[in-house]
């Protein structure tokens, strides 16, 4: 089993954003040293929720930080990027951290972002496929070239070249399909639970006429000396942080976005993800693995707020729950 920590750079209440980014780079750190395999960082732009705007970026400072834990984005968002360019970015991280990087990506939300970044609405709508098989042929070592609907461009080396396969984050069985089609693992969401995940898992399975290793899931996780103080730390931190954080997500058309009860999901993410003593967050990751097949998690460890406890719950995760998995 490989298992990661999954950063948002969480915008709570209070915190200063350039101490919180400073922050995410020290838990990065940490995670390495409590025997984490891997640390990957989310993307958001104009909104408290994350204030990480370039995962490549901190990914890159982290590289320098340390020497082991494998180094990811999940996700680096394609409708608001060139994919060459992105490819590029994952090019250089792959190189410079020798070999550690992994390029997650993903579609992303009709969101302010696409006006702001001049990507526009239909991209986002219908543009994906494009964009992802141009940065898969990017990353493929070889020459690229586009002649599509959003892209069009002589033959052109990537430099520096690379090797490297994305992950592509999945909350649809549109998108599922489409990276079957393309023999690309799945990264899957905090929102599902083990059976929607093994759901995914088996269709993509049919779609690929057989399993591709690698995929991933993300999970809340926090770790303390009672299930009940978990599962309560949670309770009163994550809504003062999830109520304006996910606000922020502005439709650029108008379109309303889908009613949250942010109180029931953070109910939801303690009942099935792994909150509580570490003994139950150790079960609850290997019923996981055995439900969906999937051996890879990134954990979301950020929950508590404070950076002293989040810190805390890094380091109890790697000496209490890890060495049971393992």
């Amino acid at each position: 089993m490989r298992i990661g920590v999954f950063l948002i750079a969480a915008g709570f209440p209070g915190r200063e954003p350039g101490r919180v980014l400073a922050d995410t780079v020290e838990l990065i750190v940490a995670a390495e040293r409590a025997g984490f395999d891997e640390a990957w960082i989310a993307e958001h732009h104009f909104m408290s929720y994350g204030l990480c705007p370039s995962p490549t970026t901190l990914a890159a400072v982290a590289a320098g930080r340390t020497s082991r834990i494998g180094l990811g984005t999940a996700v680096s968002v394609l409708s608001t990027q060139h994919p060459i360019a992105l490819a590029e970015q994952a090019a250089m991280l792959h190189h410079l951290s020798g070999g550690r990087f992994t390029l997650g990506v993903g579609r992303g939300g009709p969101w302010v972002d696409v006006e702001v970044f001049g990507t526009g609405l239909a991209r986002f709508e219908r543009g994906f496929p494009e964009s992802l098989d141009l940065l898969v042929a990017a990353l493929s070592g070889g020459p690229v070239k586009a002649e599509g609907e959003f892209f069009a461009f002589r033959e052109v080396s990537v430099v520096p070249p690379a090797r490297m396969r994305p992950v592509v984050a999945c909350t649809s069985a549109g998108t599922a399909a489409l990276a079957a089609d393309r023999g690309l693992p799945m990264l899957l969401g905090l929102h599902v639970g083990d059976a929607e995940k093994a759901a995914m898992v088996r269709g993509y399975a049919v779609r690929a006429g057989g399993a591709v290793p690698g995929h991933v899931a993300a999970a809340v996780a926090h770790v303390a000396d009672s299930t009940a103080e978990a599962v309560g730390e949670l309770r009163r931190a994550m809504p003062a942080w999830l109520e304006p954080g996910l606000a922020g997500h502005v439709a650029v058309d108008g379109r309303p976005r889908p009613p949250r009860d942010v109180g029931a999901y953070v109910d939801l993410l303690t009942r099935i993800h792994p909150v509580g003593s570490a003994g139950l967050c150790a079960e609850r990751l290997a019923r996981t693995a055995r439900e969906t097949g999937i051996e890879r998690f990134l954990l979301m460890v950020e929950g508590a707020g404070d950076p002293e406890r989040v810190l805390e719950n890094v380091r109890r995760l790697g000496a209490e729950v890890l060495p049971r998995l393992r």
